[in-house]
């Protein structure tokens, strides 16, 4: 069985969600599908609840009535016979209704506010169900509120998702298309929530892990994850295969394609992930599983928006504890850590969420030096097979950096990473100089 997942811009037009049709029709492996809210829809949701706290009745009004309009000549053009599209404008009128009084609801609270996001989800799903049932296409649709929810800690219950999708499934053996929703779920007060944002891709990896896939398909509208960011590089190429390790350092450091919590499932349970492109779907795309190919360098990204810290030992030499200290300071105020560089009496880390950084900085005052922080920094992440017996990799790679000033590196850490912190100015040029230097013949 496969699970495949298609993003908002994949159902965010009629003949695109004809297309997916299509596509999932054409191959005959029984599949979960897994659905995006249509693109633009999320975004509107949300900007309808920032309206609704502050109580402003005319603009939460003005912008369901042209969100609905919008989902009226959805269905129109969706669907080709009068049943068809009755059935498709009740589930717009319906859920349209439920919007209007979600948001009549005083105070309008975060609860109200997570009900209102999932509404992306269930009108997507439920049009494109209603879709498969007009064109004759054997199909059901399992709502994600009833087999995925997360704990105290906002974590998937894996082994919940699992119970619950056995019993669901063994009740529609005779489905070859199950349809469901992405990013949203339940959590321990039985509330709608949701997997934060990107999450649908997290939800197929999910889904996929707690059935035992045989593949996990997530579909955008890119052949693959890219060797480097083709918006800043020209003469990029897709990447054909990548170990979990690579795939999820590229998504942590800034690979669009991939959401950072989706390799987690599935190298869990050895799902296999592939990236297929909508538009051109008998492109390869990027296989993503336990074993790959010996290329030495296989793609590069960028994670903007760092700030570097830089932390000396008031003790000097021989100061045991030091680290143990500083990570239990981050520890305490939930600020992960991405690069670290240290010394016999200092330590240089990276931070993307600087929420905290005053009370950090205050106590780790208490027991050392701090340097003035660097913000507007970026982090150049490049993934390949950089095992001990390869030799030369940093060579190349400060090679090709000659002309750009570095100001941290991290190398030696994992056997797929070399990760550079430069200023965000230097980000162009720093890769388009890798691309050059690591990819040309």
């Amino acid at each position: 069985m496969h699970v495949w997942k298609f993003g908002g811009t994949s159902v965010g037009k009629p003949d695109r969600m004809q297309s997916i049709r299509n596509l999932i029709t054409e191959d005959t492996t029984r599949k979960i599908v897994v659905l995006s809210a249509l693109s633009g829809s999320t975004n509107t949701l949300l900007a309808i609840g920032e309206a609704a706290k502050v109580n402003d009745e005319a603009e939460v009004d003005a912008k369901i009535d042209s969100l609905k309009t919008h989902y009226d000549a959805f269905i129109d053009e969706l669907y080709k016979t009068p049943e068809g599209k009755a059935a498709g404008q009740q589930i717009v009128d319906t859920e349209f209704s439920f919007i209007r009084s979600l948001t009549g609801i005083k105070p309008f609270t975060l609860k109200q506010e997570k009900e209102l996001v999932a509404e992306g989800e269930l009108l997507s799903t439920q049009i494109f169900q209603a879709f498969l049932v007009e064109e004759g296409v054997p199909s059901t649709l399992l709502p994600a509120l009833e087999f995925m929810r997360i704990d105290a800690d906002n974590e998937p219950e894996i082994h919940y998702t699992e119970e619950k999708l056995a019993e669901l499934l063994a009740q529609h053996t005779d489905k070859q298309i199950i349809v469901t929703q992405g990013f949203i779920c339940r959590n321990p007060r039985d509330e709608v929530d949701n997997l934060k944002r990107g999450g649908s891709d997290y939800t197929a990896s999910l889904i996929g892990g707690a059935i035992r896939a045989d593949e996990i398909q997530i579909w955008t509208d890119i052949d693959g994850m890219h060797n480097n960011d083709p918006r800043i590089v020209k003469n990029t190429f897709p990447v054909r295969e990548l170990t979990f390790d690579e795939a999820a350092e590229l998504a942590y450091f800034g690979a669009k394609i991939l959401h950072p919590s989706t390799i987690t499932p599935a190298r869990m349970f050895g799902v296999p992930v592939r990236l297929k492109n909508t538009m051109d779907p008998s492109a390869p795309g990027t296989l993503i599983a336990d074993r790959t190919s010996d290329q030495v360098f296989k793609a590069i990204a960028a994670k903007d928006g760092i700030t570097a810290l830089y932390i000396h030992s008031t003790r000097m030499l021989n100061a045991y504890g030091f680290l143990r200290r500083i990570f239990e300071i981050f520890e305490k105020y939930k600020t992960p850590v991405d690069m670290l560089a240290t010394s016999e009496v200092s330590v240089s880390v990276t931070i993307d969420n600087t929420d905290r950084i005053q009370e950090i900085s205050d106590e780790l005052s208490q027991f050392c030096t701090l340097e003035e922080p660097d913000s507007d920094q970026t982090i150049i992440c490049i993934v390949g097979n950089f095992s001990a017996d390869n030799e030369g990799v940093a060579l190349r790679v400060f090679n090709a950096m000659k002309n750009i000033p570095i100001r941290m590196i991290s190398y030696g850490g994992t056997e797929s990473n070399l990760s550079l912190l430069v200023h965000s100015r230097y980000k162009a040029d720093a890769l388009n100089a890798l691309n050059d230097g690591l990819f040309s013949l």
